[in-house]
Order: structure tokens, then sequence, then C-alpha cells
């Protein structure tokens, strides 16, 4: 049960982040498409239509962000993430294995700094309603929410490949890397 509901939440992770790429490439889209009308137009001596997204970089950098920490947990799950295995592949299971979990171990305190940190930026922008510098005014503590929201899942899924391996099972990013063919055996 707790399984299915953790690979639920890294999955909604993955999807979260491919629909917030597909936003970006709409966006770029309707842009570059407003942009054509309008020379189109101009060269048929008409007035242009004036079809554009108002601080397009700004909002696709926003969902980029988004993106990219939304899909950490499901991609460190899948294998995804690089990883260095020519030591752990060099050395016997039983010596490979502290090391993975010190890995893991570390990078877990890194990844909660960094969601601590994010945290209180979060927060800040909430409490003094800081909006972006653009020409359209965006809370900045919302997509700072959504990198809060990516870093607490990759979080979890370090932790739950942690436990896993401290189990004497198996990780996911480890199961995935031996399908792909890049397990570095252990």
């Amino acid at each position: 049960m707790l399984r299915r509901t953790l690979d639920r939440l890294y999955g909604a992770g993955l999807v979260l982040a491919a629909l917030a790429l597909v936003a970006i490439a709409a966006l770029v889209l309707v842009q570059v498409a407003g942009r054509v009308i309008d020379r189109s137009l101009i060269a048929l001596d008409h007035e242009p239509v004036g079809i554009a997204i108002t601080s397009l970089s700004e909002l696709g950098g926003f969902l980029f962000v988004g993106a990219a920490f939304l899909a950490l947990a499901g991609t460190l799950r899948a294998g995804g993430h690089v990883r260095v295995t020519l030591l752990t592949g060099l050395l016997p299971a039983p010596l490979a294995r502290p090391l993975a979990a010190l890995a893991l171990l570390a990078a877990l305190g890194l990844c909660g700094f960094a969601l601590y940190s994010a945290g209180v930026q979060a927060w800040d922008s909430w409490a003094f309603d800081a909006v972006s510098f653009g020409m359209a005014k965006f809370p900045l503590w919302v997509p700072q929410a959504v990198m809060v929201a990516g870093l607490a899942l990759f979080a979890l899924a370090l932790l739950d490949e942690l436990v896993t391996l401290l189990r004497g099972e198996i990780p996911a990013y480890q199961r995935a890397e031996a399908e792909k063919g890049g397990s570095d055996g252990h």
C-alpha cells in the first residue's frame, strides 16, 4: 500500500513536470505563431494583430524550474540521475552497499538543506508579497512553492531508496540501471 502510494507520488511529479514542459512548448508556439501572423499581415499592408504573451521568458523560466524540480524524485527512481558507479562497481557488495548508503545519506542531507532554504525563501516571498520583475507581476511564492514541493518529493525518494538499501534490498535506481545494462552489479 505504502509502496504504491509513493510510486504514485513520484509518477505524479513526473506527469506535472511533463505538463510544465508541454505548457512551455504551447506558449512558445503561440508566441511564434503570433509573430508569423503579424509579419504576414504587415507584408500584406494590414495592421498587425499584436499577438504576444507578456513576460513569456519569465513564465517559461518558472515553468522550467517547476519541471526540473518536480521530476527529481521520479528521475532518481528511474536511474536517470548521473551517478558515479565506477568505484562501487569495483568494490565487493559488502563494501559497495555502505558506500551507496553513505552517498544517499549525503544527498538526503544536501536535499534537506536545499528544501529548508527554498521553504524559507517561499515563505518570505509570500509574507512580503514579493512579485517578479517582468511586465507581468507573478507572485514569486508560487514557483518557489513548486520548487519546495519538488525538493520535498526528492527528499522522500532519497529516504525511500536509503531505507530500501538498509533493509538489504536493491534500490529502484539500481534495478533501473540493471535493466538498462548500466548496473554496477550491487
